[in-house]
């Protein structure tokens, strides 16, 4: 979907496709067919955006064959989709059983990394649409936490250094200007757009900037205003953004709201969850962490880093956060210029939901995405921008 800013630029809004569980290529081909196209067909559109998430096996597929990248070209334009951006965070194994700290490897410190996301450029050069120069690609934050050391980050950003320069390259080659964007997320060496600017300062290139996804800003008590006028004074481009929002319980040490978030406890991903204290930000890795006896504090609101579908607020006692993604979305595209031309919505855990509020069937989830990306749609046209045709 395509929106037309008041200072006449293109904004685009895509939804991820790492909510459909596909690791090879005729995975990816099964995904546009079974899900994607008749979201665009839900929402009554000729062309919807997709943010495509292609995992190492479909990625390597596509770029050493270049006959498998014209089919998959083909066959986006043939189903109406249109891709302008990448989710490079997972790398494989998205649909195990416990994915959890799994997501977080290889980092910025492993070769792997750097190739596959090189191998994601080349890729995106070739599928964007035709009157498209500009794409983004989205990665993890360089590392989880632990095991983090100088060594380790001074081999992060070579990587990335060097990525930039292939990015400079593939530019000449092929005219497309692809950028690649750190996504912070909790529990992460870059848990903040704080702890970004450090780093991308010091990488000191246009083509690597940062992701901002609106629930990992939300689960660390950010504030949208604070946090993207310190991107702006700081130079750091924003690539592109998340529309996401994240659990809130307003009074955590009630029973009746213990036993609500005890239902989002589940198997499958990490969901750190924060609290603010007169000390600073307290934090766990996982949800059930938190719901443990005192591991903690319960006297403020808790953030628990779970993408809640944005148009269905989990019930009372429990809420969202999409107040804070209806405030940074007001600064990201309704000021005199975008902060970003590209916008994703990323919910991927429609089948972590709790079983009550699962989709039963394909049709239901495709009703799903497509009531999000209404109520995207609706906020970007109340801050004044066009959807086009």
């Amino acid at each position: 979907m395509r929106f037309r800013h008041p200072d006449g630029s293109t904004v685009h809004l895509a939804y991820c496709t790492n909510v459909h569980l596909a690791e090879t290529l005729d995975g990816v081909l099964a995904q546009l067919r079974d899900h994607c196209e008749p979201v665009r067909r839900r929402l009554g559109r000729d062309r919807l955006g997709i943010g495509l998430w292609l995992a190492k096996d479909a990625a390597h597929t596509l770029v050493s064959d270049p006959s498998a990248l014209r089919g998959l070209r083909t066959e986006l334009d043939r189903r109406g989709l249109e891709v302008v951006t990448l989710n490079g965070f997972p790398y494989e194994g998205f649909g195990a059983e416990e994915v959890k700290y799994r997501v977080y490897k290889p980092d910025w410190a492993d070769p792997e990394r750097l190739d596959h996301t090189t191998a994601l450029a080349r890729v995106l050069a070739q599928l964007l649409p035709d009157d498209v120069t500009e794409g983004s690609i989205s990665t993890l934050p360089l590392a989880w936490r632990t095991a983090y050391d100088d060594k380790r980050a001074a081999t992060a950003h070579k990587a990335l250094t060097t990525l930039a320069e292939r990015l400079d390259a593939l530019h000449e080659l092929t005219g497309r200007s692809l950028r690649v964007g750190l996504e912070p997320e909790p529990g992460c060496t870059v848990e903040t757009t704080a702890d970004a600017l450090a780093p991308l300062t010091a990488i000191g290139h246009d083509r690597i900037g940062i992701c901002v996804d609106t629930c990992h800003l939300a689960t660390s008590f950010e504030d949208p205003h604070t946090a993207l006028d310190a991107l702006t004074e700081a130079r750091v481009p924003v690539v592109k953004s998340q529309l996401s929002a994240a659990l809130h319980a307003e009074h955590p040490h009630l029973p009746e709201v213990r036993t609500a978030l005890a239902a989002f406890d589940e198997p499958r991903f990490l969901h750190q969850t924060r609290t603010r204290t007169s000390a600073g930000l307290r934090g766990t890795d996982d949800l059930g962490q938190a719901l443990a006896d005192d591991a903690l504090p319960d006297a403020s609101p808790w953030r628990a880093h779970f993408h809640v579908p944005l148009h269905a607020a989990p019930a009372a006692p429990l809420t969202s956060t999409l107040p804070v993604l209806r405030a940074a979305l007001a600064q990201l595209v309704g000021g005199p210029h975008p902060l970003t031309h590209h916008l994703e919505v990323e919910t991927y855990t429609w089948q972590a939901l709790p079983p009550e509020l699962r989709p039963r069937a394909r049709a239901q989830l495709a009703d799903g995405i497509a009531a999000e990306l209404t109520l995207a749609r609706e906020l970007l046209t109340d801050l004044g921008l066009k959807e086009l045709p």
